[in-house]
């Protein structure tokens, strides 16, 4: 099935119930429908042609939906690019898929403006609430172009197997990568993920996680799928705000990431049980501390809480039933339907349980490979067991325990070697969470000349709450190795993150071999 018709098919089953509520407005599956076909005669009249790539610069609203799925009936590529983007990032971008179009906000006409300087390729801008001068050579207005548009169907080309979306995930080096996901691929995520969520058609989801990130779209995706109804925060700035919409809309999913649990498990009136209608949450991008998941129990007691993994090259690899939480709370659990995972060793042969090694996932999931890089696809992408298959190499660290559980261990990159011993920084940070006062950690190295590396945890305490280094290391000696106690602890009101609300370890190291050579 190629992706706009998840839209279509719901157009036609529910056409008159709210698809998606966003910029305080409202709209159904045939408004929505109709609005997507008007901006693909739009994109067509403006020279965008059969998997072109159309790039949304917007935050999460009503335009970036009607984008998203206007793309897809013009049979285009789409990319959702976050707002905040810097223009040199962005012209990168832009030039890198070779963008033919691009949809964004008057207000951020300043940044993409700068971008497309150096941005040959792209023709059109259309420009939401479009001001009376606009600087930037073929901006037209969103507004108009969808007034002056057909509100029929778009006629359909292409099959399942043609790209659907690139998505750009940042690398640990370099400018960001594109993520190549097919319509089958996409189709093959949201089906599973679906599956086990048993999500229906009854289902309200909010999502305040950037469209630009692959959970947060898929949130969208999925929703129209199967004809539920998708409510869009633009952020989880202002949680009170979200928590507010949640009761008011009675919605029923809420995708979330670690620091939006360390947020919500610090609002002092937040009552358990406030929110009788929520029957599930996810969590993805990082495991959540065990202590955050306990906690997260109490305050919802009727809530299903999904702890899962993932990573954009394939969208999704495991989920932990609900119902293993209080037995196995470490683990990210297994594979979601339809799909296989296996750790391997360096020669990629099967380890045993409770062994260390590389995840690696099969299924129909996994991308095409990265947008014209077939360096960096070839070592995610390698040969699997059959001579007819590529499996994707995550190279992320993990262990399965006896009866096929999986733990996450660490980014193979991520592993610090102090005293000659290997230390996995998420199995330290998940000790330090087990501190009550503490918010958010990230445990680095640091050169040492004694110990190699020199292990130092960074740590946010809860607002108002006091802690000191003695406390956390008194805490680390009793839970952990002695190799594994972090040597140095520095506490900070705040820890860098991506624009998913991951945190930046890497930037957080970087941060304090700055301070260190400045001594």
């Amino acid at each position: 099935m190629r992706v706009e018709e998840f839209l279509e098919n719901s157009a036609r089953q529910h056409p008159h119930k709210v698809a998606l509520v966003a910029n305080n407005s409202r709209l159904t599956y045939a408004e929505l429908n109709q609005s997507a076909n008007r901006f693909a005669h739009a994109l067509r009249l403006n020279g965008v042609q059969r998997d072109d790539r159309v790039v949304v610069f917007l935050d999460n609203s009503t335009e970036a939906v009607v984008g998203i799925f206007g793309a897809l009936k013009a049979s285009a590529v789409f990319s959702v690019i976050n707002p905040t983007t810097k223009p040199e990032k962005l012209a990168y971008i832009l030039n890198n898929c070779r963008a033919i179009a691009t949809l964004t906000h008057a207000r951020l006409l300043a940044p993409i403006g700068e971008a497309l300087k150096s941005v040959p390729w792209v023709k059109t801008t259309f420009v939401v609430e479009a001001v009376d001068k606009m600087a930037i050579p073929g901006a037209i207005s969103f507004e108009q172009s969808l007034e002056d548009a057909s509100s029929s169907a778009q006629r359909q080309q292409g099959i399942d197997m043609d790209l659907a979306m690139i998505i750009y995930t940042s690398g640990s080096t370099g400018m960001p990568k594109g993520v190549m996901m097919t319509h089958a691929n996409v189709d093959a995520a949201a089906t599973s993920i679906t599956t086990y969520l048993e999500n229906t058609s009854d289902d309200v989801i909010l999502n305040a996680l950037p469209l630009a990130f692959d959970y947060g779209l898929y949130q969208v995706l999925m929703s129209c799928k199967l004809g539920g109804t998708i409510v869009l925060e633009k952020s989880f700035a202002f949680p009170y705000q979200v928590l507010q919409r949640i009761d008011s809309e009675n919605v029923t999913g809420f995708p979330i990431v670690p620091t939006m649990a360390a947020i919500l498990l610090q609002l002092k009136d937040l009552s358990p049980g406030r929110f009788p209608h929520l029957r599930y949450i996810t969590n993805t991008a990082a495991a959540l501390p065990v202590s955050h998941i306990s906690r997260l129990q109490k305050l919802f007691p009727m809530t299903r809480i999904f702890s899962m993994y993932g990573l954009t090259e394939c969208k999704r690899c495991t989920y932990l039933p609900p119902e293993q939480l209080s037995i196995r709370p470490d683990s990210v659990g297994v594979a979601i339907p339809n799909t296989e995972a296996c750790v391997v060793n360096d020669l990629g042969e099967p380890v045993k349980p409770g062994e260390v090694g590389t995840l690696v996932i099969r299924g129909d999931h996994i991308m095409k490979g990265y947008w014209e890089n077939p360096e960096a696809t070839d070592r995610m992408l390698r040969p699997g067991r059959y001579p007819w298959e590529k499996v994707l190499y995550t190279g992320d660290l993990f262990r399965a325990d006896d009866d096929g559980y999986l733990y996450f261990v660490g980014r193979s990159d991520d592993i610090i070697k102090s005293r000659g011993e290997k230390v996995s920084p998420t199995e330290v940070e998940n000790v330090i969470y087990k501190l009550p006062s503490v918010s958010e950690v990230a445990v680095i190295g640091l050169p040492d000349p004694i110990l190699g590396t020199a292990i130092k945890a960074v740590i946010v305490p809860v607002t108002g709450a006091t802690l000191d280094e003695h406390e956390i290391l008194s805490h680390c000696s009793k839970h952990l190795e002695d190799y594994m106690v972090p040597k140095f602890v520095e506490f900070r009101s705040n820890l860098p993150k991506t624009d998913s609300g991951k945190i930046r370890r890497r930037a957080v190291q970087e941060e304090s071999l700055s301070v260190e050579s400045t001594r």
